[in-house]
């Protein structure tokens, strides 16, 4: 029996074929993240990826990579070898220097770390939505990147909109309209999953460094990070 024939095997008992498992994990693998609010396709690829979890987290440590998956905001995140994921206690000593682990620009590592503050004091405060998300206007995202880290977004419109793109694609915020990041009165909503994006360790270091540059604090919010997926 080969591997396919074992698969299909295992399938039979879920109801799904081969073909449906090789489009989840292929778009595991292109996305690195799988979030059900998202849209339609990902909601039915979530829900596909419940009926298939077992399957679909031996299939990927072959590979060494782990899957995260947590069921209260419904959202699956894919960590490369050698990473930390939430529910772990340690990582594993062999490096990967893959395709998975492309590291954040520094803007993007400074909007990471500020997000993981906002929405910690949203959570303080209880401002959180039924489906875990902060919402937070653009312009208290710039004050507080003002504030934590005194340093601005970057200067260039199209450099700032690229630095919340890529955030937005790793799932991390959702937003209207590219154009909002230009408009302060425009909001954004934080997804829950920056808490396991950015540790505590994290923000505690940048709380020590009383707002000082990001460049103190890149290495433990890079750490926290998967060494951030690159998301198509």
């Amino acid at each position: 029996m080969n591997l396919i024939q074992y698969l299909d095997s295992r399938l039979n008992h879920s109801g799904l074929d081969f073909e449906a498992l090789q489009e989840l994990l292929i778009r595991l693998m292109s996305y690195g993240v799988l979030t059900r609010e998202e849209s339609q396709t990902e909601r039915d690829l979530y829900d596909r990826f419940v009926r298939l979890e077992e399957i679909v987290t031996e299939a990927l440590a072959l590979f060494g990579i782990r899957v995260f998956h947590d069921r209260r905001f419904e959202y699956v995140r894919l960590y490369p070898p050698g990473s930390r994921t939430p529910d772990a206690d340690s990582t594993d000593d062999h490096a990967f220097g893959g395709g998975m682990r492309v590291r954040l620009s520094q803007h993007e590592v400074a909007l990471a770390l500020v997000l993981r503050a906002q929405y910690d004091k949203a959570l303080r405060e209880g401002k959180i939505d039924e489906r875990g998300y902060a919402i937070e206007p653009f312009e208290a995202v710039s004050l507080a990147m003002k504030n934590w880290l005194s340093r601005s977004l970057p200067e260039k419109a199209t450099e700032r909109k690229r630095t919340f793109q890529r955030l937005r694609r790793l799932r991390l915020i959702d937003y209207r309209d590219d154009d909002d990041v230009e408009r302060s009165e425009a909001w954004l909503r934080i997804h829950p999953m920056i808490v396991d994006f950015v540790s505590s360790e994290a923000i505690d270091a940048l709380q020590r460094s009383d707002g000082g540059p990001v460049s103190q604090t890149e290495e433990s919010a890079a750490a926290a990070s998967p060494e951030s997926e690159d998301v198509p």
